[in-house]
């Protein structure tokens, strides 16, 4: 026998466990300028599409949360890391990129790396929060 499951309540457990960083995504919007005394490539211009709660999982991540959460709600990826934020959150691009701002855990490794969208969020029938595949690009 299998019970029902009220989305609603899923989505609010979710966001309430899961979501617990402050993430920022931004969309690059031009070239970045070259630096005529360092030689080096300045930041890429980028507007912030979005900046609130969210979080930042790895394939390790992803089972530690379903852990918390009580059951399986991801399939395995072919990406190392997912980006969950909550429905209300505009969908991220292709090429977007997304960063941790301030991480719940001290001692999370998230601070400091970078990641690229590689596709726009992930979509299915019953959506619980938004997933978005990603790359880590952080700089050497």
């Amino acid at each position: 026998m299998t019970t029902a499951i009220d989305p609603e309540e899923v989505r609010k457990e979710l966001e309430a466990k899961l979501l617990l960083d402050r993430v920022r995504v931004t969309r690059p919007t031009g070239t970045p300028v070259l630096d005529p005394v360092t030689g080096l490539l300045g930041e890429v211009p980028a507007d912030v599409i979005y900046e609130g709660s969210g979080a930042v999982l790895s394939g390790h991540g992803q089972v530690t949360a379903e852990g918390i959460v009580g059951k399986q709600w991801l399939d395995d990826t072919v990406s190392w890391y997912r980006l969950l934020t909550p429905l209300s959150a505009p969908v991220p691009a292709r090429y977007d990129r997304v960063e941790v701002t301030a991480a719940h855990s001290g001692s999370a490794a998230t601070g400091g790396r970078v990641w690229q969208v590689l596709d726009p969020a992930e979509a299915s029938t019953v959506e619980l929060v938004r997933v978005t595949r990603l790359d880590e690009i952080t700089p050497p």
